[in-house]
This record gives C-alpha cells, sequence and structure tokens, in this order.
C-alpha cells in the first residue's frame, strides 16, 4: 500500500511539468454550466414526512460499470479508447484489478468530454487497465442492488461534486466544498498516513488551483478548519447525527477511525468525534434495532464489504441491503429518507461527460439509489444531481440555512446542486416495505469481525 501511494506520486509528477498543470497548456478553465431545476415538492413537504435521512457511500464504481442494461436509464453498449478504437462493454463479476482514480486520471478519463481516456488508467499491481477498464458487473453479481433500483429511485445523473478519488469525494459528502479559499482547492489523499488530524507532523495535502493545474504536496496540513460541514448546521439546530466507520489499523489511511470527520479539526478535538463518530459500522445495525437511530447517518463499509475492485468481495450489495432491511423492517421507515452512492468512478468507464460546472469538476457519473416509503416507484431520474444535492435534501428536510450562510469558507454547492425531492411524491401515504432479499444475512454482518483495513486506499 505504501508502494502505491509512491507510485501515485511518481505519476502525478510524470504527467506534470512546472509544477505539476493538468490544464490545457495552462490555458484558463472555463465553466460550463448548465441545467435548469426540475419540478420539486415544496421544502415544507420533506421537511413534515421525512425525520432521518441515511446516507450510505459504497466505492468506486461508474453508473455503465453496474448499472449497464437498466431500462429507462442513460448506459452505453460500448466506449472508445485514446486512440479511438471502439470497445464493447465485457460483462464481469465485481472481482477485478485495482485501477488508480485520481485528480488526474479523473481529468485525463473527461478528457474535454469525449470520455475516452479510461485505457490509460494505471493498475495497482502495474501497468495500464486498458479493455479492463471497458466492463459492466452482470446484475447477478449485484442483485440486491437492482432489487432496490426497481423499487425505488435509481437516478442516472449524479455526479461527484470533484473530479478524483475517495479523500475528497468524502470531503464533500459533509461539507459540500473542498475550497481551502476561493480559487484553490484540496486535490487526491494526504501525502502520508493515516490521513486527517491524526496524519504526523509536517504531512502535506494537494492543492488545484482555478486553472486546474495541481501541486502535489503544496497544500496544508489535513486538518482543516478552513470550511464548514454539516456538523456545524447539525449541532447548532440540535439535529442528532452520526458517521459509522471502520475500525482501521496498521495502514491506516484514516486516523483511528476510517472517517471523513478525521480532517475536520472542530470535528477531531472536539465533543463530537467521541459522541456522533461511531466505529464499527456494524453498530449502525444495533443502533436502529434499539431505537437509536439519529437524524442524519452517514454508514461507511468495512474494507470487507467495499465494492473497491481488487478486493475481492462479493458482500457489498448484501452490506448495503442489510442496513435498508433493519430501516424497512423498524419503527423508522415512515419517516426515513435512505441515499446509496459511490463516492468516485473507480477509474472504471462511463459513458455520460460530466458537466464541469468549475476547475473542481463535476467528476465522472456514480450510480445512486433512493430509498424511502415515498421515493417514487421504479422511476429513473435525469436530474443532474451531484454529492451537495444530497446536502441539500437533508437541510430540506430539518428546515436548517444552507452551508454558505455559516459564513466560514467558499466553493459550497448545496445553494446551487438541484435536491433529490424530485425523487420523492408525498401526495400518497408511505408504501409498505418489502425486504431486499441477500446472499449473505444481516446475522453474517453483525457477527462479522473488523478487518481493520481502509476500505479505500487513495
Amino acid at each position: 500500500m505504501r508502494l502505491r501511494i509512491a507510485a501515485i506520486v511518481l505519476l502525478l509528477a510524470a504527467g506534470c511539468s512546472g509544477g505539476g498543470s493538468s490544464g490545457s497548456s495552462g490555458s484558463r478553465f472555463v465553466p460550463q454550466p448548465g441545467g435548469s431545476p426540475p419540478p420539486t415538492p415544496p421544502p415544507r413537504l420533506v421537511h413534515k414526512y421525512i425525520k432521518h435521512v441515511v446516507i450510505v457511500v459504497q466505492e468506486n464504481r461508474s453508473f455503465d460499470n453496474l448499472f449497464h442494461g437498466f431500462k429507462g436509464a442513460r448506459y452505453a453498449a460500448y466506449g472508445y479508447m485514446h486512440d479511438g478504437t471502439k470497445v464493447t462493454l465485457r460483462g464481469t463479476s465485481l472481482f477485478g484489478p485495482d485501477i488508480f482514480h485520481g485528480w488526474h486520471e479523473a481529468l485525463f478519463d473527461w478528457d474535454g468530454g469525449k470520455m475516452d481516456g479510461f485505457d490509460l488508467n494505471h493498475l495497482g499491481v502495474g501497468g495500464t487497465a486498458g479493455r479492463r477498464a471497458y466492463v459492466y458487473v452482470e446484475r447477478k453479481y449485484i442483485e440486491p442492488y437492482w432489487q432496490m433500483a426497481r423499487r425505488y429511485t435509481l437516478a442516472d445523473e449524479m455526479f461527484p461534486t470533484m473530479l478524483g478519488g475517495s479523500f475528497t469525494a468524502h470531503l464533500d459528502l459533509i461539507a459540500g466544498t473542498t475550497n481551502l479559499r476561493g480559487g484553490l482547492a484540496e486535490a487526491d489523499n494526504p501525502l502520508a498516513e493515516p490521513w486527517g488530524c491524526d496524519a504526523p507532523s509536517g504531512t502535506r495535502t494537494s492543492i488545484v488551483d482555478s486553472n486546474r493545474n495541481e501541486r502535489v504536496g503544496g497544500g496544508p496540513f489535513s486538518c482543516f478548519n478552513q470550511f464548514a460541514t454539516m456538523a456545524n448546521l447539525f449541532d447548532a439546530a440540535g439535529v442528532s447525527w452520526a458517521y459509522y466507520a471502520p475500525p482501521v489499523d496498521g495502514w491506516d489511511l484514516g486516523g483511528k477511525v476510517w472517517s471523513e470527520f478525521d480532517a475536520i479539526a472542530g470535528v477531531r478535538h472536539g465533543s463530537d468525534w467521541s459522541r456522533d463518530v461511531i466505529s464499527p459500522p456494524g453498530r449502525f445495525l444495533q443502533d436502529v434495532a434499539a431505537g437509536r437511530l439519529r437524524g442524519v447517518s452517514w454508514v461507511i463499509p468495512d474494507a470487507a464489504n467495499s465494492d473497491h475492485s481488487g478486493f475481492s468481495s462479493d458482500t457489498g450489495p448484501s452490506w448495503v441491503a442489510g442496513i435498508i432491511n433493519a430501516v424497512g423492517q423498524s419503527a423508522y421507515w415512515n419517516s426515513t429518507a435512505i441515499v446509496v452512492l459511490w463516492d468516485d468512478w473507480g477509474g472504471f468507464f462511463d459513458s455520460v461527460p460530466p458537466p464541469q460546472l468549475d476547475f473542481r469538476g463535476l467528476g465522472e457519473r456514480v450510480p445512486c439509489i433512493i430509498i424511502s416509503p415515498y421515493a417514487r416507484s421504479g422511476y429513473v431520474s435525469h436530474t443532474r444531481y451531484e454529492f451537495g444535492s444530497v446536502l441539500k435534501f437533508a437541510e430540506e428536510a430539518f428546515a436548517l440555512p444552507q452551508l454558505a450562510t455559516v459564513g466560514v469558507g467558499s466553493g459550497y454547492t448545496d445553494g446551487r446542486a438541484f435536491s433529490i425531492s424530485d425523487a420523492f411524491d408525498f401526495k400518497h401515504g408511505p408504501r409498505r416495505f418489502a425486504p431486499i432479499v441477500t446472499k449473505y444475512s444481516r446475522a453474517y454482518f453483525l457477527a462479522q469481525r473488523p478487518s481493520g483495513q481502509p476500505p479505500d486506499d487513495r
């Protein structure tokens, strides 16, 4: 794993000149805004019916990789490599090699909207991905995800707010921004382990400027107070929350637990850390059963249940379904919205060019399933979502101000993002829950011992 970090640093350095420019000959990046808000229920209806929001975060899959062939969704049967070679997507299982998926890979895969650079992504085992990036997971291996998507709402236009991998993606899922200041944002993961406030003294992060020039190791220590997070909103309004994350040891990218809040100074060094950052993630199942579901919960998988390619695990779909079933079979079902999404594309081919709303992204498209007794049944949402869309929905559910109004930091996306509320229909009563059929039972995960490994390594 340490060699992987070193390899990434070398690759980034090799791909950059004069300080790591990834722009087009140093030219100024010009955003490409677009789109209009879809018809949505008034926020007061979201606030009336939704009292709990659960955000389940899986790892490293593009939309085309997981929902190839889904009726009504936008997917592709083939793609193109960097030299123009046409490649028919090939079916496979969740198993496969780890594909690098950092800032540069995301930028090159996008390639100005041509979506043809995936074959050049490097592999964790050496070499380049080639045709191995142009695959989709056959439905039989991920049946629980398809059950969820067919019964509830599948979004085929969900984009990470930023190009790149897990570190910045998870920041956007708790803060809606990665900006250190206007025109300068975090990029990739810190250059030491663990990351966050628990990192060794002198650890540096990488940054990208408004012209998309990256400076590897040119950023601050990975313990941020430059921007606010949803924890600030929730704490101020008395909304209970929890971040369920796996414990890690040995080679440890995420502090004592693999939590993005480890990188937020006010949480890591405050009372929230012991009260609201909960480990292992199996505690979520116990808390639901015991009547302790918080207002908002993030749930992160153990490495053993991560969909991360290269981990040789097939338990991820059952693990996610176990969370859905736990809520669905509890007294919380009628007041809960669950959002299942994948934090980044993992280097796999996707056919839809992400709109470039600012110098940070959007990133390559990922799957998103919206589950609730009020979610539209069998519905495919074509609304352009980003990670700020989920935060905006949580703000609506608890009648909270937008993050940008708290007065700390810049670049918040919950204001511009379209809420996921168009996936809901509150005109009818809540639907009864039918359990998701799984290969592995909830008891399996309750008895599972933590692996001690992070669910993603960059």
